[in-house]
């Protein structure tokens, strides 16, 4: 047991002192979150946009099943390493050390995709760009997991949708102001001979600009309680009693995977578009603006509707929003109704993202976080590693149409399972709370004081 909790033995007393030691430190856990996800995040979204990397891969190989090869590449690897990651986290009270090494290794691919542009052709080129990706997703599943589960730890629930809106709002500006110059000038204009090499490296820059941020500003609490170390093998035996005490969380899960199943057409929206209109620099970047804008727009609505009505009302509304948009660049051709659709695409990935992550944290208790947020993102990684793949074979066979049509089959089923079987489990967890505290019968003066001097500073 940490010295903090000395001589501690109540489980109420010493929820009362890690919830103090959070509040006590919100300010200076809510700037490292803030700059770490404006920066390194930034960097992220290009990679990940589906713009640069597919553009990318159909220009080095001329082939769209190389294009959703990669995808599928980079997904497989996030399919085993998060339960891997959880295992080796959940029984520490620290795992800031954890979360960094995993953090640098994934912008090490992303800078291995640059130097390989610059220094590689042709086929050991297109290798060794999807060795990279495969390699992004292998070290992004662990990663996802840690600084999920710090962020969880740091900041309190009713702050965590302010934070994200905020902080995808900056960080959205800096994406979609450099995904158009990147797109308009870095590859339009062939930048150091390669303009995709180029916006790579500088992804690299900002995501390391911010993890290093991070490392310096957070001070990382030590929960009252950890669960005891397990192996790989029997934390997995685990999924189906976890699962079948808690159907919220397994209805909830089987919509996120029909969710992520619509991800067979991400790859090829942006090919999509350039044989309806042409592939250049501007178009690139233009659509990119339009993806990653619409996080900034959109991210600062998105985390106080979280905040006040819970991260299920995202989820619901972001289905919509793909949905939607998906119809719509099917029936278009114009720059402007692209952009539209495209702008869409972006907000309901924005939507997505938000209440995907945050929404697991509510549906139990926290020793058992780092495995919910695995087999969550596990299963989200299996599907979207088959989904490409499956795009793929359906779009050479029937073609883009049918890819986007099984896309939005998958959204609507997801949408209807989420209504009619999730419950927001934010109103269950404010129940228990209240139950408790009326058990008790008072509340810790301890933390009780520190939230209220923090909540006066912020």
């Amino acid at each position: 047991m940490s010295d903090i909790y000395a001589g501690i033995q109540g489980e109420a007393e010493r929820e009362a002192v890690f919830e103090g030691f959070v509040w006590k430190n919100l300010r200076r856990n809510y700037a490292g979150h803030f700059v770490h996800g404006m920066l390194g995040m930034t960097g992220f979204r290009l990679v990940n946009a589906p713009t640069f990397i597919p553009a990318y891969l159909h220009l080095i190989s001329g082939s769209d099943f190389f294009v959703s090869l990669g995808a599928s590449l980079q997904q497989l690897g996030g399919v085993i390493s998060p339960i891997a990651g959880a295992a080796q986290i959940e029984h520490r009270r620290k795992i800031l050390p954890v979360s960094m090494f995993l953090g640098t290794m994934m912008r090490v691919q992303i800078l291995g995709i640059a130097l390989a542009g610059w220094f590689l052709g042709g086929t050991p080129l297109l290798v060794s760009v999807l060795l990279f990706l495969f390699l992004l997703g292998l070290f992004s599943g662990p990663q996802g997991v840690a600084f999920q589960f710090l962020l969880a730890k740091m900041i309190p629930i009713e702050r965590r949708g302010q934070l994200q809106g905020w902080r995808n709002l900056t960080g959205g500006v800096i994406a979609a102001s450099l995904s158009y110059f990147a797109g308009s000038y870095l590859v339009g204009h062939n930048v150091f001979g390669n303009g995709y090499s180029t916006t790579f490296t500088l992804a690299f820059i900002l995501t390391s600009l911010g993890l290093t941020a991070f490392r310096f500003l957070v001070r990382e609490p030590e929960p009252p309680s950890v669960r005891s170390r397990s192996s790989i093998r029997e934390r997995v035996r685990d999924l189906i009693p976890m699962l079948r005490s808690n159907p919220g969380f397994m209805y909830f899960m089987i919509a996120r995977t029909f969710a992520i199943a619509s991800r067979v057409a991400q790859p090829f929206y942006i090919i999509y578009v350039g044989k309806q209109i042409g592939f250049s620099g501007d178009v690139v970047g233009t659509l990119s603006l339009a993806f990653l804008g619409a996080d900034t727009v959109m991210s600062v609505g998105w985390g106080y509707l979280a905040d006040r009505y819970g991260f299920r009302s995202n989820f619901v509304i972001a289905l919509a929003f793909w949905i939607s948009s998906t119809v719509l660049l099917m029936n278009v051709t114009s720059p402007f109704w692209l952009f539209v659709a495209f702008f869409g695409l972006g907000a309901g990935n924005s939507g997505y993202q938000m209440s995907a992550q945050n929404i697991v944290f509510e549906f139990g208790h926290r020793d058992d976080m780092a495995m919910r947020l695995a087999f969550s993102n596990t299963a989200e990684s299996i599907m979207s590693a088959l989904g490409p793949l499956v795009g793929g074979v359906i779009a050479a066979g029937l073609g883009y149409h049918a890819v986007f049509w099984v896309a939005v089959a998958c959204e609507a089923i997801a949408l209807v399972l989420l209504v009619a079987l999730v419950e927001e489990p934010r109103k269950r967890r404010l129940q228990l709370e209240a139950e408790r505290a009326a058990a008790r019968g008072q509340t810790s003066t301890t933390s009780l004081a520190a939230r209220e001097d923090e909540e006066g500073n912020l």
